[in-house]
Formats: C-alpha cells, structure tokens, sequence
C-alpha cells in the first residue's frame, strides 16, 4: 500500500509563540499541550512516526491534530462540539416545572406551605408533565434561573404616610445635612436603641473549646439566669458606641442613656445633637421629643418610618454583638453578661470605624418606585382574578 505522506506544516511567527505558550505554559490543559507539542514538532519537519516516538502519543493521534492544524489553524486544535446524549426533557416540560415552583402550592391546591425540589418532581409526575423526574433534575432546572422556591424571607408593606419625608430626612443626617444645610463640625448624630431580652443561659456542662477537626461544642441543655436589657448610642460619624445594661427597657433607662452621653464633651457643649431613633414605646411620638429637648435642650429626636428599624445604624452594632458576645449563650449570671458587654464595647472602640452606609436618597426613590410598581400589579391582577 502507498504511504500517504506527513502534512506539510509551516506556522506563521505569532502561531508559532502561541504554540509555544499552550506547548510550555503552566496553567494549559494537558491535552492541548500535547496537541502544541505535536504541531511545533511537525513544524520543524519530523515525521509522524517520529513524533509519536518522542511524545509517546499513537501514531493515529499525531496524524490527527497534525492535521487539524493544516487545515483550520490553531483554533482548530479544540475540541470540535459533539452531539452528546439526546435530552430525555424538552424544553417546555421544563418551563413547566419552572412555572409551577413560581406559583405558591395553595393556588394549586396542593397543601404544602411552599414547594421543595422532590415535591415539585412529585407533582410533575402526577400532572402529567412528565413521566418520571427526579429532583435533582428539577434542581438543576431552577439553578438556571436562580429560584429557590424552598427558601423565603419576609417583609412589609410601607403603611408609614410619611415614609419618605421621614426617611429621608434620617439619609440626609447620615451625609451630614439637616433641612438641606449642612451640620457643622459641633453637630453630632447619635443611633440609638435597645436590645431587649439578652439571657444568662447556663450550660449543664461546661463548653468545649475547637479541636483537630471538631467545632466548638455547646451543650444543649441550659439553666436560666435571667435577662437583661441593652441599651446603646452609637455616634454615627465618630464610631463611637456608649451603653448601659438595665433590668427592662422603657422611658427611664433610655433617658439615663440620654443623660449618660449627653454629659460629657463633646455633647455637652455641641450646638445641636441629633438622636435617630425608632418607634418604640421608649421613644415614641412628639412626647418623647418633647421630654429629650426640654432634658437636654441642644438635643434633637429624629424618628426613623413605622417599621424602619433597618434605617437606624445601630441595629448593625446589635448584629456585631449578637455574633461576637452573646451566641452561642454561655453565661454563669447576669453579671457576667453585663461584664462582657461593657468589654466588648471598649474592644470595639479602640478600633472601630465608620460604617460605609451607601444607601442614599437617590436608592430610597428606586425603592419606592418598585414598591409602586409591585402594588400597582398586586391591584391588577386582583382586580382581574375571577370572582368565586
């Protein structure tokens, strides 16, 4: 039989160095190094045969890329696209599925509180949508468009009248203006508010520290030693927190936290001191203000929106705290948690900084107008749903 002779091969200079860096290169894939490799070495006029030897590759397979590369270049040394296995879904049976992890199960009359992936493929199956499917198909289905229809979080409507004034006006004291003028530098704003219910929770055996391999264990049962309240004023722009621990909250231990920061410099002697507070019975309404002003008449009570907590700077040292101090809940006494937390409040001074509060007004207008949009929709399709 004729010998059908070796494919001439002649890269250009810049195919050349590509060769070279996926021939050579640390992070190329193994099998596309050796497809670089057999073209460098046909370029230099070897032989299969002789390549194949060298490279330790079958003498098929030099042929192959050998020529693949005489015909299509360097592109053509990837791997050409293949049929693969035939899909056993179509695509509208998983739209379908998608649909229905979309709707909540009690408009399907099914009585499930909301959907997992293997009572989706269940009521696929007795839909009619297909045959059999498994749940970990309908997962990776979902994974496509990010729904996780297992998962749920909760919200609010707005149902504060004011919420935008309101709400703006506190952005406004986070960017240091006030009534559109700008705070001068003896104007502070303060955040401030409680956390109540912090409890002594005494573990029947002791905690057991980190091992080789073993996380932190806590034992499950527990004696209780009360509970305390929290209450703290955090200094916006200073990063400076001031607390106190009472028995209760109420309009008491909040003005002794009043009085406990605004006692000392540079409070004491600011021109104005704003409070940011929420809506809580301890600071609550045009009486609180009034009793902050007539105590300390340089003070100034900013509420935030009825159910806006979230826009008080505070809440995120409450979650620094309950992270660092309180869980997991390992307290001989009351005593002990007081101590701690006045510990930790000096920690956290020694090295805190201002928290990067990006949230402005322009972002409180977006808000709003989805929140428009998606009532506005709510109505619509309320208004169109047949009546039963």
């Amino acid at each position: 039989m004729p010998v059908v002779a070796a494919r001439p091969i002649a890269p250009t200079a810049a195919e050349r160095k590509r060769l070279k860096t996926m021939a050579y290169g640390h992070k190329t894939e193994h099998r596309l190094r050796m497809r670089a490799q057999i073209v460098l070495h046909a370029a230099r006029g070897r032989s299969n045969a002789r390549i194949a030897a060298e490279t330790g590759l079958h003498l098929d397979t030099v042929r192959l890329w050998r020529g693949r590369f005489a015909d299509g270049g360097i592109a053509d040394l990837a791997d050409r696209r293949r049929s693969g296995r035939p899909p056993a879904f179509t695509p509208l049976q998983a739209a379908e599925v998608t649909a229905l992890a979309c709707r909540l199960p009690a408009e399907t009359g099914v009585p499930l509180s909301r959907w997992t992936a293997p009572e989706l493929a269940r009521e696929a199956v007795e839909r009619g949508i297909a045959a059999f499917v498994s749940a970990s198909t309908v997962r990776r289905w979902l994974a496509q468009d990010a729904i996780k229809p297992w998962q749920h979080r909760s919200w609010i409507f707005i149902t504060d009248p004011d919420f935008r004034p309101r709400a703006e006006r506190v952005l406004e004291l986070y960017a240091r203006t006030f009534a559109g003028v700008a705070l001068g530098t003896d104007e502070y704003v303060i955040s401030a508010d409680e956390k109540t219910s912090i409890q002594a929770r005494c573990r029947c055996h002791p905690t057991l520290a980190p091992g080789q391999a073993r996380a932190m264990r806590v034992n499950h049962a527990y004696g209780r030693g009360g509970a305390l309240a929290y209450l703290a004023a955090y200094d916006v722009h200073r990063a400076k927190v001031f607390g106190r621990t009472d028995a209760r909250t109420g309009i008491a231990p909040f003005m002794a936290l009043v009085a406990q920061v605004m006692s000392q410099e540079p409070y004491a002697g600011a021109k104005r001191v704003f409070w940011i507070v929420d809506n809580g019975s301890s600071h609550r309404g045009q009486k609180a203000a009034a009793r902050l002003t007539s105590a300390f008449p340089n003070a100034v009570m900013v509420h935030t929106p009825v159910h806006a907590s979230w826009l008080n700077q505070v809440e995120i040292y409450f979650s620094i705290v309950q992270r660092k101090v309180v869980s997991p809940n390992d307290f001989t006494d009351l005593a002990q948690v007081g101590d701690r937390l006045r510990a930790f409040e000096d920690r956290y001074n020694a090295t805190a900084q201002p928290f990067q509060w990006r949230f402005t007004t322009s972002d409180l207008d977006d808000l709003l107008a989805r929140l428009d949009r998606h009532t506005a929709d709510h109505q619509e399709e309320s208004s169109a749903a047949p009546a039963t």
